[in-house]
């Protein structure tokens, strides 16, 4: 008889030392801004929106805190908005640099900040390759779902219009989300992330970062029909790269775009171009004409979230990972939150 021995903590805990030195190695030695374009940002004329933190809103497995941010234009029946910060970020960081609740302000939306400790992980990422992490009520997936229902509860929240954007393994927890809590999205946003289950450790999340992983667009898609077998209502998926990242490889956009494709029964060729603030898209559609993936690779742009810090007050580029890149992500996500979509 074969007797099967578990893995060495020692082991485990070295490839997660190599997870945190490639996100470490890669991510300073890249442009702050995208090789063909710099810009001084304008300095902030509004004032400085602090975020405030909320204790108690549940059980919190996943032991993340959450932070929010409530305009004085917020009424009852207001939108949503969840945004995942990156690693090596903290969401009063994201904030800053995203201009998300300069955004909220203006149109009157609650915002939510789930936010990484340093004791779930060292390099502040959300935890987006152990299975444990990312399962339906369970780890940091429930700690964020327990937030969405507290805020959702005392800002009575329009529960129709709940948004999400996330940025790396904020987009890949984004992923996540969507793929296992679809019935509570309106619409995602996934920028610089992964598809959901690519990796299910940190060693195999160093390979799929690097390079992907090779998987039938059905294999991808079984991923999510697996998690949500029964679901009624699926969200919008927006899904946003530069083509130039180094940190995590456009190969996943690509894997992402098969995985929604694959979910909702379409084609590649079933899209169609269209222009976002001159930007090349692609737009998927269903039966019912209505929009359902949104796939937007920034050409010659790295790893971060693309950001008009030249047009914006409160956008800043210059800051780690808010990158200049002729469009804006928050701000596309933000009228398609103000249209109701």
């Amino acid at each position: 008889m074969r007797l099967k021995i578990p893995m060495p903590l020692s082991f485990i805990l070295g490839q997660q030392k190599k997870l945190q030195k490639k996100i470490l190695k890669a991510m300073p030695s890249l442009p702050l801004t995208a090789p063909t374009r710099t810009v001084r940002p304008r300095k902030p004329r509004t004032v400085r929106t602090r975020l405030i933190e909320v204790t108690g809103f549940g059980t919190n497995p996943g032991h993340l805190r959450m932070l929010e941010y409530v305009p004085p234009k917020a009424r009852k029946g207001a939108p949503l908005v969840v945004v995942l910060h990156g690693c090596l970020q903290t969401a009063d960081d994201f904030d800053k640099g995203s201009g998300w609740s300069a955004l909220a302000r203006e149109g009157g939306f609650v915002l939510l900040y789930p936010e990484q400790r340093k004791s779930n992980n060292p390099n502040l990422c959300f935890n987006w390759f152990r299975p444990s992490a990312v399962a339906r009520d369970r780890g940091e997936l429930m700690s964020v779902r327990q937030m969405i229902d507290n805020a959702c509860s005392r800002h009575h929240v329009d529960r129709k219009r709940i948004y999400i954007q996330g940025l790396s393994a904020g987009g890949a927890m984004a992923s996540a989300l969507l793929a296992t809590y679809p019935e509570l999205f309106a619409a995602g946003q996934i920028v610089a992330g992964l598809p959901f289950g690519a990796a299910r450790d940190a060693m195999s999340a160093l390979s799929v970062m690097n390079s992907g992983i090779n998987r039938t667009p059905q294999e991808w898609g079984d991923l999510v029909r697996a998690v949500t077998p029964h679901a009624k209502k699926m969200p919008m998926v927006s899904i946003w790269h530069g083509t130039a990242d180094r940190v995590v490889s456009v190969a996943n956009a690509r894997a992402t775009l098969s995985q929604w494709l694959d979910f909702y029964g379409l084609e590649e060729a079933d899209g169609r171009q269209v222009m976002i603030k001159g930007q090349a898209a692609m737009v998927w559609h269903d039966a019912a004409g209505k929009p359902v993936i949104e796939f937007c690779l920034i050409d010659g742009m790295g790893h971060g979230l693309p950001i008009m810090a030249k047009r914006s007050a409160t956008a800043k580029a210059g800051m780690p990972y808010m990158l200049e890149g002729g469009i804006s992500a928050p701000t596309h996500m933000n009228r398609a939150i103000l249209a109701g979509r």
